[in-house]
């Protein structure tokens, strides 16, 4: 094999691979990635045998051929070149790198191409398709919010489903709950309700634009999606996800509403004095609501920001992550609160009213 490139071209791609296999420690033929030289193309391969990754980039190719060599390494000589032309030979068990502006040369070790996993192909008949942008907002207004308790597996990944002609998205870690659904237009690929690692999904949001489709597809076990020159499947976690419908209340009694912006500066102030229970106050009177924390080994924080609310006095306690985390998704300028008690579960969601929402339990006062 040998061919000839830009390093720009390739550095971004062995960077996303090298996302894909970062937490593998051992040399192994899992710690490297596959390159396949054919018609002036360049096929790159990574998995961590759960998540598999591909992308297509153009070349010029001398001759054909295909190994495997160790991504960190790889990635390291391209990371130390200035931009420009290189040229890639395999020999016996080795590739040579060489930049055409620079008198250096590297050889790194390389793994016969044959040890390399095969990847599961998706079914084009049970394909699906959406606009990216949209598949994004899915993943950013719920993957926060995933378990991260291993021993309640079935909640570290984000619920997906289809129901009639719209797709869904929910994650809990059983204090609160992100939803969101999106109308889709291909009402012939059905599925059943999965659940999806977060990896995935975080890689998509990363490497993924925000003009074009993506294509989906679901099978018992796997979800494949493809995207500009980008295919990454990942298996599914095996589990039965909680009922969230039961947790979305149906309506609540009172509400406020209030400027994201300023909500979201007055809480970070005040989480400066917030102690390992990550408690804040939430103090309402008409027009006002006051933020506070608890009064800890080294003080007290307080602040008022006006709000819309003509309630009677009430004061209700949370997490200040699970207040600060939705309103950071969220691109609204205003966002209300929905309540009914100080001990059930609030639900916040953008003014107005989209097709998102979030439900957080309250702590005690």
């Amino acid at each position: 094999m040998k061919f000839s490139c830009e390093r720009s071209v390739l550095l971004k791609e062995i960077g996303i691979a090298q996302e894909i296999i970062a937490s593998r420690n051992a040399i192994s033929i899992l710690s490297n990635i596959y390159i396949e030289a054919a018609n002036d193309t360049l096929i790159i391969k990574a998995t961590d045998i759960k998540v598999n990754f591909e992308t297509k980039v153009p070349v010029t190719v001398i001759e054909p051929g295909a190994t495997t060599v160790f991504c960190d390494k790889f990635l390291g000589i391209l990371s130390s070149i200035p931009d420009g032309e290189l040229e890639f030979e395999h020999v016996d068990t080795k590739v040579i790198i060489k930049p055409t502006t620079k008198k250096v040369k590297f050889q790194l070790r390389s793994i016969a191409s044959d040890n390399f996993p095969v990847f599961p192909m998706p079914n084009e008949e049970k394909c699906f398709s959406m606009p990216i942008k949209d598949f994004k907002e899915m993943i950013h207004q719920t993957v926060f919010a995933v378990s991260d308790d291993e021993t309640r597996y079935f909640m570290t990944g984000v619920l997906f489903e289809k129901i009639e002609s719209k797709v869904n998205m929910v994650a809990t870690d059983g204090r609160r709950l992100a939803f969101i659904s999106k109308d889709i237009d291909n009402e012939t690929a059905d599925f059943s309700a999965v659940i999806v690692p977060p990896k995935i999904l975080t890689i998509i949001t990363k490497r993924a634009g925000d003009e074009g489709l993506i294509s989906i597809s679901v099978t018992d076990k796997l979800i494949f999606v493809r995207f500009g020159s980008y295919e990454l499947s990942s298996v599914l976690i095996d589990g039965q996800f909680p009922s969230y419908h039961r947790v979305i209340p149906e309506n609540h009694e009172y509400h406020f509403t209030l400027n994201r912006i300023e909500t979201l500066d007055a809480l970070k102030r005040v989480s400066l004095f917030v102690e390992k229970s990550h408690r804040i106050f939430l103090s309402l009177t008409p027009g006002v609501l006051a933020i506070a924390s608890e009064e800890g080994e080294f003080g007290v924080a307080n602040e008022e920001i006006p709000c819309r609310y003509d309630g009677e006095p009430v004061s209700i306690a949370m997490n200040y992550r699970y207040v600060e985390e939705p309103f950071k998704v969220m691109n609204n300028d205003d966002i209300s609160i929905y309540f009914t008690d100080t001990s059930k579960a609030v639900t916040i969601k953008p003014e107005p009213a989209s097709d998102f929402l979030h439900v957080v339990m309250p702590m005690q006062l």
